[in-house]
């Protein structure tokens, strides 16, 4: 009532380009972003609202869903709130009818393509649980790929969705959105082939946190700065605002306001509030569109603020001390709070009565009286729905008056009213498994002191957040729960050092995982708990393995290995020898490796651990595949297949399918190689695991360019190369890389393998796959021989296959070690550049002879897991 209301002003040039904007994600069928940067109050979302309000008026509004990110909110909370809006999954509905609208949608848009697992991941967005399907129980054990597959799906869904109708998303205060919603808009912008227009907004601290925010969506991303208004414009501005004056905008006012504002519209908007609040200005009635009285002689002799902070202080002061009050507490529980918070707060220092009748409680009617006033004098604003059942939820609608009223309470006061919010908090239907609900609640009791219990809810935030693949929340919330527990209950500090530490390593953060696993360690061993120590022991040796250190890693597994014995724990006795059989496998000692593998199959077995039997089968095909025993190697694989047939494990038998098809493969055999490859492509497809099919399709691949098809070849590795890009998956699109690369170079084509295996190598080193860049530098070594970049590189193809040869010696595989020599002594040997150097040729020779003893010694055949051999076994 007290805020002025005006046309859009001054905004002509950023209005033309929203509307370009949409006509050209209409038009062209792909995706626009325009981003609106700007500081509070210059009207970036009051911008927005003008351009659906035009084309509303004009009948071309696409459908448009917004979310509205907050500080300190949940892993993906600005999606959260965009996904509710679609599915009409508004705050307080039953979580059965939710999941109804859910699936309604999904099975309209999807028709009746996987409508259970698109619905599984999307409402893991939206703290909205679905049951699980044979998708999401396979990629339980895989979170790596759980998550590179929920982007995927909610990527599918808006493309499907903007094939019925253009869609609009909305993404505003993107700088206080988590860094998994950035990472998740990021991927959307760049991957997204759909009408779809993305608008956001934000302040420049997000230019500062994201600086390379403007290259998102790659050439199709505008990015707008809104300045202050032009001093005319303001001035009409100001005029237009104050229009209900009687008699019209006294010059005065507008002179006054504009003085202040120095261009902000809505620190304009502010001052008129700032007017009524000293009584320059009054309304004539109650009526909304009731004139103003102007009371001049007011304006002469109130103190008028000279600053924004100034104002701010002013709009408090103005206040009764039973809405100063009322604020105060909702300040307390936050930008966001709740009208039961408030009763609760109110009745902190109250006597309870000797009859609580509820239609007797005067404080309600007080506070609802309150609240009322607020919200009529723009300090709030009332929500349409709560995130509690039968709860109304407000918000201030200026931060800054929320901020200031804090700054003006005593701690004390504050302390007990956060302990009061958080007990109040805790009762609240969902507030114990849902992640905002317990951010919020830990918030609370670490502001009252209640340190312990503060660090239990970050950690089930945490569990939750991990759970949703929110990789970057997850971490952030194990970390201050760790803080807050301090050296307090041990056993709980065990499991979140373990989680903790496990989500890092997934984030790709290595060495502060190592941290965790070590604290872990130490805990263990001071309390002596031997199982705990072991699984230290063993996540430490794991994360070793995968960045190389074999040393590191197997003395790890094997201290984690002797633990789990003296603590009798089986399961963990078999999964020690299955990890160092691994190791083993990596080093290329095949008879060690078979022997650690077969006695964790051998544990298995009696516990009854089906999937674990199987994994475990499967691991012993691998390695009796790189030692060169095919029928040895096709027994063990096809004993997994039948098991992971039995049991219905879908990414376990595309795994098998895809390992016998490479059998088949070496061996010549491509009819049944593509025969097996056709049906795991057949089983990824069906469960929509895009991670699967690309590297079905791989194989595929390969196998079209081993029978000489290079080029049906290279259209089969084109696919899967599109899936990988959609993922983000850079490890798998380095093989994809590779093997374009090996294709390409079969049919002569030197630019186009040279460009391929160049981004191949790249890839290897970003993701820090020592074991995969080996093999590839190999590739780039052939590809240079061939002369892809032309004469006078003799000595680079040298120099990249001496490269491959001592990282395969850092990693301690032989057999990668013995292929590099094997294909520099072919160069060599055959070079016209290198035949009449003597030294060369005797080095060529030498290490000919070498590599002649390692497969000999190792009884490697023709057989191997890759056209290359093996790189790296399958992630635990």
């Amino acid at each position: 009532m007290y805020g002025g209301s005006a046309a859009l002003m001054g905004r002509d040039a950023e209005l033309a380009s929203l509307k370009r904007a949409r006509d050209e994600a209409v038009t062209t069928g792909r995706l626009r972003m325009v981003t609106l940067v700007g500081a509070p109050g210059m009207g970036k979302t009051r911008l927005l609202d003008e351009l659906t309000r035009e084309l509303a008026a004009s009948g071309s509004l696409p459908r448009v869903y917004r979310g509205r990110a907050r500080e300190g909110g949940a892993r993906h909370g600005v999606f959260a709130g965009l996904l509710r809006q679609r599915f009409g999954v508004y705050e307080g509905l039953e979580a059965e009818a939710a999941r109804g609208r859910v699936r309604g949608e999904v099975a309209r848009v999807l028709s009746d393509r996987k409508v259970e697992d698109v619905a599984h991941f999307l409402g893991q967005i939206m703290d909205l649980e679905f049951r699980d399907s044979p998708l999401t129980r396979a990629l339980a054990d895989d979170p790596v790929q759980a998550g590179l597959v929920q982007r995927a799906v909610i990527k599918s869904f808006f493309e499907s969705d903007a094939t019925v109708e253009p869609l609009c998303l909305v993404f505003e205060d993107l700088h206080a959105a988590d860094e998994d919603s950035l990472e998740l808009l990021r991927y959307l912008a760049d991957t997204i082939q759909a009408p779809i227009l993305i608008l956001a907004t934000a302040r420049a601290e997000l230019l500062a946190r994201q600086q390379d925010f403007a290259d998102l969506a790659r050439g199709r991303h505008e990015l707008l700065e809104l300045g202050p208004l032009p001093a005319p414009v303001a001035d009409a501005l100001a005029r237009e605002m104050l229009q209900r004056c009687q008699g019209g905008p006294p010059a005065e006012l507008a002179s006054a306001a504009t003085r202040l504002a120095g261009g902000n519209p809505g620190l304009i908007e502010q001052m008129v509030r700032v007017f009524h609040d000293v009584g320059v200005l009054t309304a004539e009635s109650p009526a909304p569109d009731s004139p103003w009285r102007v009371n001049l002689e007011r304006l002469a002799s109130a103190r008028l603020p000279l600053t924004v902070e100034d104002a701010v202080a002013a709009r408090v002061a103005s206040l009764t001390p039973e809405l100063r009050r009322v604020l105060e507490q909702g300040a307390a529980v936050g930008s966001v709070f709740w009208r039961g918070a408030l009763i609760a707060l109110g009745r902190l220092d109250q006597p309870a009565p000797e009859l609580w009748r509820t239609g007797e409680a005067m404080d309600d009617a007080a506070l609802d009286a309150a609240l009322a006033e607020l919200v009529k004098r723009d300090y709030l604003l009332r929500l349409p729905d709560s995130a509690f059942p039968a709860e109304t939820e407000y918000v201030f609608k200026h931060n800054l008056e929320r901020e200031k009223l804090l700054s003006l309470t005593a701690v004390a006061t504050l302390r007990r009213y956060h302990q009061q919010i958080a007990d109040w908090l805790s009762q609240q239907a969902g507030a114990r498994n849902q992640e905002e609900s317990l951010v919020m609640l830990a918030r609370h009791l670490s502001s009252a002191g209640s340190h312990i219990q503060a660090g239990e809810a970050y950690l089930k935030a945490g569990s939750v957040a991990r759970a949703g693949f929110g990789w970057k929340k997850a971490a952030e919330y194990f970390e201050r729960g760790l803080a807050l527990l301090g050296e307090t209950d041990a056993g709980r500090r065990l499991s979140a050092l373990h989680d903790h530490g496990d989500v890092l390593f997934v984030a790709g953060r290595t060495e502060e995982a190592l941290t965790q696993f070590r604290e872990m360690l130490r805990l263990a061993f001071q309390l002596n708990l031997k199982s705990k120590g072991g699984a230290a022991h063993n996540r430490i040796g794991r994360v070793h393995r995968e960045t190389g250190d074999l040393a590191q890693a197997e003395e790890h597994l094997k201290a984690g290995l002797e633990l789990f014995r003296e603590a009798e724990d089986e399961r963990g006795v078999a999964a020690s020898h299955d990890d160092l059989g691994r190791v083993l496998w990596i080093k290329s000692d095949y008879s060690a490796a078979l022997k650690q593998l077969k006695t964790a199959l051998e544990i298995r077995r009696r516990l009854g651990d089906r999937r674990s039997i199987a994994l475990s089968l499967n691991n012993i095909g691998q390695v009796w595949m790189d030692h060169g025993r095919a029928a040895k190697a096709q027994e063990a694989l096809e004993a997994a297949l039948g098991i992971r047939r039995e049991i219905n494990d879908p990414l376990g038998i595309v795994e098998s399918l895809v390992n016998l098809g490479r059998i088949a493969r070496q061996q010549a055999d491509h009819a049944r190689a593509l025969s097996l490859f056709d049906e795991a492509h057949e089983v990824a497809r069906e469960m929509g695991e895009r991670g699967r099919i690309a590297e079905v399709l791989t194989n595929l691949g390969e196998t079209r360019a081993a029978m000489g098809e290079s080029g049906e070849a290279l259209k089969v590795l084109e696919q899967a190369e599109r899936i990988c890009e959609e993922l983000g998956d850079k490890l798998n699109l380095g093989e994809v890389k590779r093997a374009q690369a090996e294709a390409h170079l079969k049919m002569g084509q030197l630019r186009p393998a040279r460009d391929a295996i160049k981004l191949a190598v790249d890839l290897f080193g970003r993701v820090r796959s020592k074991a995969h860049l080996a093999v590839a530098l190999r590739s780039l070594a052939d590809v240079t021989a061939a002369g892809a970049w032309g004469e006078g590189h003799e000595g680079k193809a040298v120099d990249y296959y001496m490269r491959s040869i001592a990282l395969c010696k850092e990693i301690g595989n032989e057999l990668e070690e013995a292929r590099s020599y094997r294909a520099f002594a072919a160069y060599v040997t055959t070079s016209a550049h290198y035949r009449d150097n003597g030294d060369i040729q005797r080095e060529a020779a030498r290490l000919g002879a070498m590599a002649d003893e390692i497969f000999k010694r190792l009884k490697v055949g023709p057989l191997g897991t890759r056209p290359g051999g093996s790189v790296f076994p399958p992630p635990a």
